[in-house]
């Protein structure tokens, strides 16, 4: 076997890609990339018929409540939602920390963050879950859409089915990512990458986490501000 098949059969064994990256890393920025042109799709079909479309509802008036709103009290357009991306992006920060603390081979700050990022998924699925729950108290779901347009003429389900498929499609992706969260704070706390020697699971987990988050700033900025 000349030296060159030798040398190869070496780095491949060692589970290194022609960019000398760790073979489970490349496969996950592939399987994102496809997941970006899914949501990519959606969002461009959701694009395309928005303005396309002379009238449509306006997300002030959409999703101006929140949880425990008084009788009477005072609209406060987008105050929720800005609370649950608020609460992603800082989920994101953690899982940030929880990477960080693997490479320094801390496992109590990988333990301590994982937490944090779970409980901030949970949150944001909790004030989905409510936000789903009141839509359809006032009549949204698929095919029905109560809302009238901004102008004030009849709007049509478009809306309504963008937004119920969007958004369930995103959420979905935020209850795996808690769960692959929750399958590596077991690892961690059974000493599984202690043993391995690296936390090279913990960085895939992150790079799938934040990916979650970049995609629900565009939905934020298409569904609650334009």
């Amino acid at each position: 076997m000349s030296t060159t098949a030798v040398h190869n059969t070496k780095w491949w064994s060692g589970g290194k890609s022609p960019f000398n990256l760790e073979y489970g890393k490349v496969m996950m920025w592939y399987f994102l990339m496809s997941d970006a042109f899914t949501f990519g799709a959606f969002l461009i079909a959701y694009g395309t018929s928005r303005f396309a479309t002379n009238g449509w509802p306006d997300p002030n008036h959409v999703f101006s409540s929140y949880p425990f709103k008084a009788e009477g009290s005072a609209a406060a357009p987008l105050v929720f939602v800005s609370f649950m991306t608020f609460v992603l992006i800082v989920s994101s920060v953690t899982m940030v920390l929880a990477v960080q603390a693997g490479h320094h081979q801390d496992k109590k700050g990988v333990v301590r963050n994982l937490i944090l990022t779970i409980i901030g998924g949970a949150i944001f699925l909790g004030c989905q879950a409510w936000e789903w729950t009141h839509l359809h108290a006032e009549g949204a779901w698929w095919g029905l859409n109560p809302f009238t347009n901004a102008d004030g003429t009849h709007a049509t389900t478009n809306f309504t089915n963008f937004f119920f498929t969007i958004t369930g499609f995103h959420g979905f992706h935020v209850f795996s990512g808690v769960i692959i969260n929750i399958v590596m704070l077991i690892m961690t706390l059974n000493n599984t990458f202690e043993k391995k020697g690296h936390y090279l699971m913990i960085e895939k987990a992150g790079l799938y986490w934040h990916f979650v988050d970049l995609v629900w700033v565009f939905v934020f900025t298409l569904f609650y501000l334009v």
